[in-house]
């Protein structure tokens, strides 16, 4: 796949702005931005040093199109081991499309998505997980999917991957060695030491498969959905802790029709916040819609707000109704956190609150003997009381004590998946040497984790999953 031909594209967003960056890569890139740059100083860029800078104009023969600042790279020293040139811009439009028409004139062609990274990994500058972690660094939109992208594209998870495949391919090694001396009978690779490495591999691929269930969410957004009956205040809520009005709120019941997301950074963590239509029962084709919307937004929720309006019980109410709607959510939805919400606190009188807090205290001890849990807040909407309470619970639902202690998280579904057959391919492995199975059926296995370690660094690889992972970046990275 590795070409040498030069490419470029805008490596800036694409758009009117102060600057813009236009990136050159390939063996001809220096000659080619030095054919089409006139330096203040008649310097020639071909005989510049590398990491040097030069002020000039692009020309195109007679016509001047811009004064720009120019960047050598010369490889192998530079993100894609080949020589590479930084064209720094005004950042007109105009001027961007001029030059470069102007370079692809002169001999470069129109970089693919996410080319100038993979001629990195082809050059070996950057192994496939590092790679990778450069796409989620650019789409990180909050402080601890940023922090594992950075960490993962300085090498933490792929050293790690490194060292396991290392220790495994030198028992693989001595395995490999006893087959081609089978006849002889005779064991080149001691067993107890064997077995402890295949235990330590497989505590190290547990927890890597664990931390995907924290690492998915980081990166993605947690999907939190607001439901209860209409005009109970979940739009009111929503508004509240996005601060701003982003639904709408009316006294008219079933004013949410359809569902409202948007997203929220707490502590660091995405918060996406789904408002949904009331539940209830209705012969209104557009809200029944609505409705079934919400229990489709309750399915990929991974915690529910259970919105209840305070002011509607009396001193003199049961509450069984309510505990009972608690209990149906709890049931349909087991494996939801679930926080209900009590609103309107403001206007509940103290008589009630004690009730309604004491049945709910009772419910949750209920609760405690089956290890099932559930968050009773009271809140304000309105007011906007009780709101931070409300995301200090959210954020006690993330695990982030890996983030605290720097250890690797796995976010990437491909690396996940190689993770799991390699886990599986190891647990046969040990099983075979408890059992005393030959070493020929075990080869097979270990070869298939190697394999498995190596599509996640890249040491094993194809154009076709090169090609995937590559069409998901940007065309300038």
């Amino acid at each position: 796949m590795l070409n040498n031909d030069s490419i470029v594209a805008l490596a800036t967003a694409s758009g009117t702005g102060a600057i813009a960056i236009i990136r050159v890569s390939g063996h001809d890139a220096i000659s080619i931005a030095n054919s089409v740059f006139k330096s203040i100083k008649n310097k020639d860029l071909t005989t510049q040093k590398s990491h040097t800078l030069h002020l000039g104009h692009i020309v195109d023969g007679a016509k001047t199109l811009d004064q720009v600042l120019v960047s050598v790279f010369k490889g192998p020293n530079s993100y894609t081991g080949e020589n590479t040139v930084e064209i720094s811009c005004h950042g007109s439009t105009y001027i961007q499309q001029q030059i470069i028409q102007l370079l692809l004139r002169k001999g470069c062609r129109m970089a693919d998505a996410g080319e100038f990274t993979l001629r990195a990994f082809l050059n070996g500058k950057l192994d496939l997980s590092q790679a990778e972690a450069v796409a989620d660094l650019i789409s990180s939109d909050n402080e601890a999917s940023h922090q594992i992208a950075m960490q993962q594209m300085r090498g933490g998870f792929s050293n790690e991957i490194a060292k396991l495949r290392e220790e495994l391919l030198n028992f693989a090694s001595l395995i490999e060695l006893e087959l081609d001396f089978a006849e002889e009978d005779v064991e080149f690779a001691d067993r107890s030491q064997f077995h402890e490495l295949l235990n330590r591999i497989e505590f190290v691929l547990k927890r890597l498969v664990d931390s995907f269930a924290v690492g998915n969410v980081i990166k993605n957004g947690i999907p939190v959905a607001i439901v209860g009956e209409p005009n109970v205040g979940k739009s009111t809520l929503l508004n509240a802790l996005l601060n701003e009005e982003r639904a709408i709120v009316s006294d008219i019941a079933g004013t949410t029709r359809d569902t409202i997301e948007d997203e929220l950074t707490i502590g660091g963590i995405g918060f996406r916040f789904i408002d949904t239509a009331g539940i209830r029962e209705t012969k209104d084709v557009v809200e029944s819609i609505g409705i079934k919307k919400t229990f489709e937004k309750i399915e990929q929720a991974q915690v529910v707000l259970f919105l209840v309006d305070g002011s509607q019980f009396t001193a003199n109410s049961s509450l069984d109704s309510f505990i009972n709607e608690i209990g149906k959510i709890q049931n349909q939805y087991p494996q939801k956190a679930l926080i209900v919400i009590v609103n309107k606190k403001d206007i509940i009188p103290q008589e009630v609150f004690t009730k309604i807090n004491s049945k709910l205290e009772k419910y949750q001890q209920e609760l405690s003997v089956v290890n099932r849990q559930l968050s009773t807040i009271f809140i304000s909407a309105k007011n906007k009381e009780g709101v931070e309470d409300l995301k200090n619970q959210l954020l006690s639902f993330v695990n982030t004590g890996a983030l605290r202690n720097n250890e690797t998280i796995v976010t990437n579904t491909r690396h996940y998946d190689s993770l799991l057959k390699a886990l599986d391919e190891i647990s046969k492995v040990k099983y075979g040497l408890e059992s005393n199975l030959s070493s020929d059926l075990m080869a097979l296995d270990i070869r298939e984790a190697l394999y498995q370690f190596g599509l996640i660094t890249g040491q094993v690889t194809n154009d076709e999953l090169l090609g995937n992972i590559f069409a998901n970046f940007c065309i300038g990275k």
